[in-house]
C-alpha cells in the first residue's frame, strides 16, 4: 500500500512538472497534453487545413503548443497585417527552432533572430543584391540567358513526358549562383544535381514531423533518426560553400568585386572592430541565398506549370496575349508586362495558390483564400486579379511568401512545393505564323 501511494505521489509530482500551464492573457485554443502540446491534433505532413479549423472555432487569433512551446497562429488580412506591417518591429524576431538553430549554428540571415547582426547582414546583403542587378536590366538578361538553356531541355522532351521538379530548381539555382560566385552549371552536371537534391532533402526536413519531434523530445536528439541525416547532409554543404570561398580567396582582387562573395571578403577585410562579418557567417549566408532565390521560385513555378496544365483555356489565352505583344520579338522584357494583364493576373493567381510562405505563426494562407478578399477564394481564377475593365489589378490581400486527375495537394515544408507530376511537351505554333 506504502509503494501504491509513493507511485501516486511520484506521479502526480511528475505531472505537475511536465504539465503545460497556459500563461496570463494568452490567446484562447485547443487544451495541449504534458510534452506533446497539440502535435497530435494536427496532420504534421500539412496542417494548414487545421490552422483553418481552429480559427472556426476559436478565432482569428488563437494559441497552440508545438511540443512545450507555445505559438500564437494569426488568421486573416486585419490580423496579419497588424502584425507585419502596423507592428512590424514587434514582430521582426524569428522563432528558435532548435534543428534549424543547431544545423546553422545560428549563422546566416533567412533564419536568424532580429537583432544588430542581422540587420547589417540584411542592408549589407540588400545594396549588395542590387549592385549585381536585383531590379535591374542586368538580371534581366541573366534571367533570359538561363531560360534559353530551359527551351533548350524542353524541347529535347518535345513528344513524350518529363518530370519538371528539378528543371525550375537547376534554373533559379544557375541564377542566384552567377550573382553569388559567378559560375553557372549545365543541367546535367552532377555538382549542380547534388547540390539541389541536399537542399530539397534539408528544407523538407526542417519543418517536417522530425523536426517537431527534434524540439520537444530532447532524449531522441542523439539517437540514429532522420535529422541526423540531415545533419550530416548540411555538413557536406557547409564544406562546399567553404571550398567555393577558398577558391574565390585565391583569384579574387581586392576592391574590384566579381560577385556577392567578392563583396563579403571586402568586408571582412575591412578589420571593423565588433563586425559580426566572418567566414562562418559568410559559408551559412551563401546556403541561406541560394534557398532564398531557389526554392520559393522553383516551388511555385512547379505549381504554375500543374495549374496552366489543367486549364489549357488559360494557357491559350496567356499565349495569345504574349504572342501580340511579342510581335516578332525574340523575347518580351520585364517592362512589356503593362502591356500584359491577362497574363499579369495568372502568374499572380499561381503565386496565391501556391501559398509558398508560412513563435508567431501567420497563417498567409488563411489571408490567400479569405472570404470577402477575392472574387473566387476556393479556384483557380486569373480574375482575382483583373478588375472590371480587364486591367491587372493586386489587392491587398495578396501575400504569396505555402496520369489520372492530378492532386494538387501542397506537401508541407519551409515553403510548400506540388506532389511530383509529370507534365507532356509539345512545339505550338504562334498567331505570327498561323497567319503565314
Amino acid at each position: 500500500m506504502m509503494s501504491f501511494w509513493i507511485w501516486a505521489v511520484l506521479g502526480i509530482c511528475l505531472y505537475f512538472f511536465i504539465r503545460i500551464q497556459r500563461p496570463k492573457n494568452f490567446p484562447p485554443g485547443p487544451k495541449p497534453v504534458p510534452i506533446f502540446g497539440n502535435l497530435f491534433q494536427f496532420n504534421i505532413n500539412n496542417p494548414l487545413q487545421d490552422f483553418e479549423r481552429l480559427a472556426e472555432r476559436f478565432g482569428i487569433v488563437y494559441s497552440l503548443y508545438i511540443g512545450r512551446r507555445p505559438a500564437v497562429v494569426l488568421n486573416g488580412l486585419k490580423a496579419i497585417k497588424e502584425a507585419l506591417v502596423t507592428k512590424s518591429v514587434d514582430f521582426s524576431g524569428r522563432p528558435d527552432n532548435l534543428l534549424v538553430s543547431h544545423m546553422t549554428e545560428k549563422k546566416g540571415v533567412v533564419m536568424a533572430d532580429y537583432g544588430p547582426g542581422w540587420r547589417a547582414h540584411r542592408r549589407f546583403d540588400l545594396m549588395t543584391l542590387r549592385n549585381f542587378g536585383m531590379g535591374k536590366q542586368s538580371m534581366e538578361t541573366r534571367i533570359l540567358a538561363e531560360i534559353e538553356h530551359m527551351v533548350a531541355r524542353l524541347e529535347k522532351n518535345v513528344g513524350s513526358t518529363m518530370n519538371p521538379q528539378t528543371l525550375f530548381h537547376d534554373a533559379a539555382s544557375n541564377i542566384i549562383y552567377l550573382v553569388l560566385i559567378s559560375t553557372r552549371y549545365d543541367y546535367e552536371d552532377k555538382t549542380l544535381k547534388e547540390y539541389v537534391r541536399m537542399f530539397v532533402q534539408i528544407t523538407k526536413m526542417l519543418n517536417g514531423p522530425w523536426g517537431m519531434i527534434y524540439d520537444t523530445l530532447p532524449v531522441v536528439r542523439y539517437l540514429p533518426l532522420p535529422f541526423k541525416k540531415a545533419f550530416a547532409t548540411m555538413a557536406v554543404l557547409k564544406q562546399k560553400a567553404a571550398d567555393m570561398i577558398n577558391k574565390h580567396k585565391s583569384t579574387r582582387v581586392p576592391g574590384q568585386p566579381r560577385d556577392f562573395v567578392d563583396c563579403y571578403l571586402d568586408e571582412i577585410n575591412k578589420g571593423i572592430d565588433g563586425s559580426s562579418f566572418n567566414e562562418m557567417q559568410l559559408v551559412m549566408h551563401l546556403l541561406d541565398l541560394h534557398v532564398a532565390g531557389t526554392d520559393t521560385t522553383a516551388n511555385t513555378l512547379l505549381t504554375a506549370f500543374l495549374y496552366l496544365i489543367t486549364h489549357p483555356d488559360v494557357q491559350e489565352k496567356c499565349q495569345q496575349e504574349i504572342d501580340e505583344v511579342l510581335d516578332g520579338k525574340v523575347h518580351v522584357s520585364f517592362e512589356d508586362r503593362h502591356n500584359m494583364p491577362y497574363t499579369q493576373a495568372v502568374i499572380h493567381e499561381c503565386q496565391r495558390v501556391a501559398r509558398t510562405g508560412t513563435l508567431i505563426i501567420t497563417n498567409l494562407s488563411s489571408v490567400l483564400s479569405e472570404e470577402g478578399q477575392w472574387k473566387f477564394p476556393q479556384e483557380f481564377n486569373p480574375s482575382n486579379f483583373l478588375n472590371e475593365q480587364g486591367q491587372f489589378e493586386k489587392p491587398e490581400a495578396f501575400l504569396p511568401f505555402s496520369a489520372g486527375t492530378p492532386d494538387f495537394t501542397p506537401v508541407y515544408g519551409i515553403t510548400l512545393t506540388p506532389k511530383p507530376y509529370e507534365m507532356g511537351i509539345k512545339l505550338r505554333r504562334t498567331a505570327q505564323e498561323m497567319q503565314k
